[in-house]
């Protein structure tokens, strides 16, 4: 009995202020009109791209909903063990609560509710990111072989003649890539070995030139296994797998040269697939087309694998 000769317990508003404070540090945690500037990048890189902040924002709400989430249980936790000690006065068992329905709708429905929150904008996020409509500005086809890469920069070079669209070497490359490729784009080529390095940085791995400001479109091609292009700072990697292709396409917004590798496990010198990622001024990329043009790397290096019967219907239904 409580002093005014009540049986209500002392302990319920206790119980219902700490529920409120724990609702309202979660309504504060999660609907604040906060940007991926104001969080921490939580160990991921400096965006280099004008896609990648979406992927940083995606990355740093699931990092502060499952914050969320663990503050709630672990309060639930605390909360239960504190209200619910045993008594130092009393030796009863206390009550037992089984098939307790609303409880156990909550458990099922909560859980639903948050994967279906994530679901939603991964989703969002993911058909944004590999949304093709807009026609590119700069086609590299990239070709991953056991153990470096190649670059086909598909362009109209002064002194390199031919046409991506009917080029045998990208046969591998499905029509519906081709049909943004440049008229009458010659091409001009780099491919690496383990032991490239690159001249200013010492770097492993051949170098891929990129214009800084234009969209850039990767079509992603392998000659044997499947590999994973991944640019660190561009915070995007996608599978390059042989006889399907695959293809994103990025803006990158600052100068500078950046790390790329291999996201695959593909064989045993996985680890030296390496490469770099050099963004320059649209001028000197221009200038490192015509400097390949001199040094002969004029046309396409070998895409890779011709695509199965089975991807070429399932492009063809999808049409």
């Amino acid at each position: 009995m409580s002093p005014n000769g009540s049986d209500r317990s002392p302990r319920r508003p206790m119980r219902r202020k700490l529920l409120m404070a724990m609702t309202a540090g979660l309504v504060l945690a999660t609907a604040t009109g906060c940007t991926y500037k104001d969080f921490p990048r939580l160990g991921m890189p400096t965006p280099t791209t004008e896609e990648a902040p979406r992927i940083l924002s995606l990355w740093q709400g699931s990092w502060a909903a499952a914050l969320a989430v663990g503050v709630l249980v672990w309060g639930l936790i605390l909360w239960s063990a504190m209200f619910h000690r045993r008594s130092r006065t009393k030796i009863e068992v206390p009550p037992q609560t089984r098939y307790n329905m609303p409880i156990e709708a909550l458990y099922t429905v909560v859980p639903i509710i948050i994967i279906s929150v994530l679901f939603y904008f991964t989703a969002r996020d993911e058909t944004k990111l590999l949304d093709l409509s807009k026609k590119p500005d700069v086609t590299v086809n990239v070709v991953g072989f056991q153990w470096s890469w190649g670059f086909n920069y598909v362009t109209d070079v002064p002194g390199s003649t031919g046409d991506a669209k009917t080029s045998p070497e990208l046969n591998a490359i499905p029509d519906r890539y081709k049909k943004d490729f440049p008229a009458n784009a010659g091409g001009v080529y780099d491919v690496g070995t383990p032991g490239t390095r690159n001249p200013q940085t010492g770097n492993p791995g051949p170098t891929l030139w990129l214009p800084e400001g234009k969209t850039v479109r990767f079509v992603l091609t392998s000659r044997d296994v499947i590999h994973s292009f991944w640019v660190v700072p561009f915070l995007m990697k996608q599978d390059v797998i042989p006889g399907h292709t695959n293809a994103f396409q990025v803006t990158p917004n600052r100068q500078g040269t950046f790390l790329g590798k291999c996201a695959e496990l593909c064989g045993v010198d996985h680890s030296r697939m390496l490469f770099n990622v050099k963004v320059v001024s649209p001028d000197r990329y221009e200038q490192h087309l015509k400097d390949l043009v001199k040094k002969g790397q004029t046309g396409y290096i070998p895409a890779g694998i011709a695509q199965t019967p089975h991807e070429k219907n399932r492009e063809t239904n999808n049409l």
